[in-house]
């Protein structure tokens, strides 16, 4: 696969060309983030067991009492902090979203990206100056005033909607999120080992956190400095379905509609739907499943790091790095996903194939008891990222090149809401469960995840 398949232009790329990739931003932004979320759930783990040992250091408790009120104080940091993540973005990622829109496309990148860069930074000072935790919900919203991610997100996915055709878009779309997954698999797969003391027990986390600003801190400077906005790919005057050359295979990139007619009855109408549904309807019926859809993979991914560090997995640090590789790695096996169906199946197929991967891999890890059995549901989701990328997709075909910015931000900052009243509900059943049925969480999001494909089919 060449360049010429995933970027419109064709034949040697030109230097201001190459300029308008996101990828490295992507990367590096993703290294940033894997490093960081390894970061901060060892240094919150670290700083809730020191708390635990002087508290009990008078009054010896059974290990299984003291692991639950660890898991508790971990899960109830987590419900903060996710709603100081979750809510903040709300005061400005819309505005910055308009202003793309309006002036230029990389405002709200550069502004999200600024903000990532301080969230990074509060977690540097809490470790190299033993800040009390609580730090960090203010470098969290920082972040959040900055746009958060959903200002990020929604800029990326706008400048990669851009610069691509509609028949390539969805493949430009799932790359962008391959690059963003194997940055993502990197970072997870060194943090274990970054995590370790540089010089004594005071140094834990040190080179970690450090890694974590300096990949940052590039992201910022290439979107400042490097990165430009690429040109608008006019949208084609007749809609025969595109065929593109994919590693010498041939394929057929189709709009989200199942009901899409044949070549003869679509020439003139691009973005025609079948069965003549409205397009605000075919746009909400999106929206209904990658909200109920994200549900379930938020509940999934906020419990996960604190099911692998109590009974009877008890991860220590090297292990909690490589598990958080293990789940980067759906974003290749998605890709590859896309690269196969679309050859085969329809956009609305393979937004269910996906979300019927996910459901499986949920429901088995309620189940799980060994570190293998965690690996083999992991893998049975190879497909998870598959539906969200679609949608996104699909939704860039159905509206105008001058409201991306906006539809994109409304779309994320729903997805994030979500994730605010996922991650409160979600830790507070767990805390309700994890003695009796660790793995209820789990078991719903399975039962969300399949409950999804109802408005998409």
């Amino acid at each position: 696969m060449g360049p010429e398949t995933i970027y419109p232009c064709r034949g040697p790329l030109p230097r201001l060309q190459v300029r308008t990739w996101i990828e490295p931003v992507v990367a590096s932004t993703q290294v940033a983030g894997s490093l960081y979320d390894a970061g901060l759930l060892l240094v919150v783990k670290a700083s809730f067991g020191a708390g635990a040992s002087s508290n009990h250091s008078a009054s010896p408790s059974p290990r299984g009492t003291q692991e639950d009120q660890q898991q508790k104080a971990i899960s109830n940091f987590y419900i903060i902090y996710s709603l100081v993540t979750g809510l903040t973005p709300l005061l400005s990622a819309y505005g910055l979203g308009w202003l793309s829109d309006r002036y230029h496309r990389k405002i709200s990148i550069c502004v999200a990206l600024l903000g990532i860069l301080l969230c990074r930074l509060g977690l540097l000072f809490k470790v190299l100056w033993d800040w009390p935790v609580e730090v960090l919900y203010g470098a969290a919203a920082l972040n959040g005033l900055c746009g958060g991610f959903s200002a990020y997100w929604s800029g990326v996915i706008a400048l990669g909607s851009l610069g691509s055709s509609e028949g390539h878009r969805s493949l430009r779309l799932i790359f962008i999120d391959l690059i963003m997954g194997l940055g993502g698999f990197c970072g997870s797969m060194v943090s274990g080992h970054l995590f370790q003391p540089a010089s004594g027990q005071s140094g834990k986390g040190l080179v970690l956190t450090a890694c974590s600003v300096s990949c940052a801190a590039f992201a910022l400077l290439y979107s400042l400095l490097v990165l430009k906005v690429p040109e608008s790919v006019a949208k084609p005057s007749k809609a025969l379905p595109e065929v593109d050359t994919v590693s010498g295979t041939v394929g057929t990139y189709r709009t989200l509609d199942p009901d899409q007619p044949d070549k003869q009855s679509v020439v003139g109408h691009p973005l025609s739907l079948g069965k003549g549904k409205p397009q605000k309807s075919i746009i909400a019926l999106l929206f209904v499943g990658a909200i109920i859809y994200d549900l379930a993979v938020v509940g999934t991914v906020d419990v996960m790091p604190l099911f692998v560090l109590r009974e009877p997995l008890s991860w220590n640090q090297v292990q909690v790095g490589y598990g958080m590789a293990a789940g980067y790695i759906i974003f290749i096996t998605s890709f590859l996903g896309v690269l196969v169906f679309s050859r085969c199946f329809q956009d609305t197929t393979m937004i269910m194939i996906g979300m019927v991967s996910f459901g499986t891999g949920a429901l088995l890890l309620a189940f799980v008891k060994e570190t293998y059995m965690f690996y083999i549901a992991r893998a049975v989701m190879l497909f998870a990222l598959i539906p969200v990328a679609t949608i996104r997709s699909a939704m860039s075909k159905l509206i105008k090149d001058s409201s991306y910015g906006k539809v994109f931000v409304i779309l994320q900052l729903s997805l994030t809401l979500t994730f605010v009243v996922t991650s409160a509900m979600y830790n507070e059943i767990y805390q309700l469960t994890m003695e009796k049925f660790v793995g209820t969480c789990f078991a719903l999001s399975s039962f969300l995840s399949f409950l999804a494909i109802v408005p998409i089919g």
